[in-house]
């Protein structure tokens, strides 16, 4: 059985939904201690090594999906509203953690239980709306004791090693691409100078928006831009190679190219990729990826853009399962990327 590298473990183990991401960027920031540490206005953080030209960055969102509550009611339960996109079914009683100015407050997603309801509504499919949190609480004033009114939710599920080398967690998307960013940083600054300099991006509220990718890229001004994030895992029940591609866990990460990517760039990492011996799969999209790379190429007059995936199943849920071996695979091959470039890059298109 494989080991979560420390750094990720850790991240998974911090609350950060979008807008909340402080737990988690602090963790990430203190590990980036090595580098030259900024943050943006909304809370980004950014490690950079090296002073030479082309500065690439690369971008890893660091917040997750999660809950916020919007009301507590006269006998003391929670209602709330989703951050970010989930499917309702996922929640019905799942186990949460109200993060409260005190410290984390547990609870449970309740909804009215299935032998009351009539027959109409059991072939319904449940509504957020129709869910509260629970947190034992007597009445509104013992409750609010704990949580406020725009206090932010997990899930609390911890990660969980499988058989192999197979992990899950909440949140895998995306501390991943948060973890890549800074590991392939760390790796380029232990082997030696670089013939470019690279910035880590650990960009916050992607699932709200692509907000913090498009703050921060407008302010590092990078020449180039790798974005990692996760792509749905195309070997389990229901999913569609046809439609998506053939992306199993444990295939490598996946290398996009599409419309609003950067030709240069993709053909750049797929280089990488085989002279390092790097195990991948290439993706295609015919619009937007639905990433922070759809931000990223429109900052400023336009930045070259590369999208990286790890390979994952069930996601937006409290199970996201990758294999750790495709999370090394990616960050082995943005480090030979970022290794690879100097001042002489052609990336016109």
């Amino acid at each position: 059985m494989a080991e979560t590298p420390r750094l990720l473990d850790r991240l998974l183990r911090v609350p950060g939904p979008s807008g909340y991401e402080t737990p988690a960027a602090e963790v990430w920031r203190e590990e980036a201690s090595f580098a030259s540490l900024e943050t943006d206005g909304i809370g980004s953080s950014i490690a950079r090594v090296g002073e030479a030209s082309p500065l690439l960055a690369v971008v890893g969102h660091i917040d997750e999906i999660g809950l916020v509550v919007r009301h507590i009611d006269e006998k003391g339960f929670l209602w709330f509203a989703p951050i970010g996109g989930w499917d309702p079914q996922i929640l019905v009683g799942q186990r949460v953690e109200v993060q409260g100015k005190e410290g984390p407050v547990p609870g449970v997603v309740g909804r009215k239980p299935l032998h009351l309801l009539d027959a109409d509504a059991r072939k319904k499919v449940v509504e957020l709306k129709g869910m509260h949190i629970d947190i034992g609480a007597a009445d509104r004033d013992e409750a609010a004791a704990s949580v406020r009114v725009g206090d932010p939710v997990v899930i609390a599920a911890e990660p969980q090693l499988l058989i192999g080398e197979r992990a899950v967690s909440r949140s895998m998307d995306n501390r991943l691409g948060a973890y890549v960013a800074l590991e392939a940083l760390r790796r380029c600054h232990e082997r030696g100078p670089l013939d470019a300099s690279f910035a880590a991006v650990a960009a916050v509220q992607e699932e709200i928006g692509l907000f913090g990718a498009r703050t921060s890229s407008f302010a590092i001004e990078p020449d180039l831009v790798v974005v990692v994030d996760v792509t749905h895992a195309t070997d389990a029940p229901g999913v569609d190679e046809k439609e998506l591609g053939a992306h199993e866990l444990g295939s490598g990460p996946v290398i996009y190219r599409g419309a609003t990517l950067s030709p240069r760039v993709f053909e750049l990492l797929v280089e990488t990729a085989e002279e390092a011996g790097i195990e991948h799969t290439l993706g295609a999209t015919g619009n937007s990826t639905g990433t922070d790379a759809d931000a990223v190429q429109f900052a400023r007059s336009g930045i070259p853009t590369g999208l990286v995936a790890i390979p994952l199943r069930y996601m937006h849920s409290p199970v996201e399962m990758v294999d750790l071996a495709d999370v090394e695979a990616a960050v082995e091959l943005v480090a030979a990327f970022a290794a690879r470039l100097d001042g002489d890059i052609d990336l016109s298109r």
